[in-house]
């Protein structure tokens, strides 16, 4: 299991053999955002992120209040 989205982004970028420009090339984002990801930065587009994830089959939902006040 994961501990964090820049280590699982990394870690299935580099079993997939790509560098990082091939790997936002593929993504269709720009190498920053692949970068910004991968050293843990905070101040990430949502809509960016999932563009990303979804090299992998996956994404991140934003979380509603309601749902952690449960």
């Amino acid at each position: 299991m994961y501990k964090n989205l820049a280590q699982f982004t990394k870690d299935k970028r580099k079993e997939a053999n790509l560098t990082q420009q091939e790997f936002a090339e593929r993504a269709g984002v720009a190498l920053t955002v692949v970068r910004k990801i991968e050293q843990g930065k905070e101040n990430l587009s949502l809509a960016k992120v999932n563009q990303v994830l979804l090299m992998f089959g996956n994404k991140l939902a934003p979380l509603i209040l309601k749902e952690i006040e449960k």
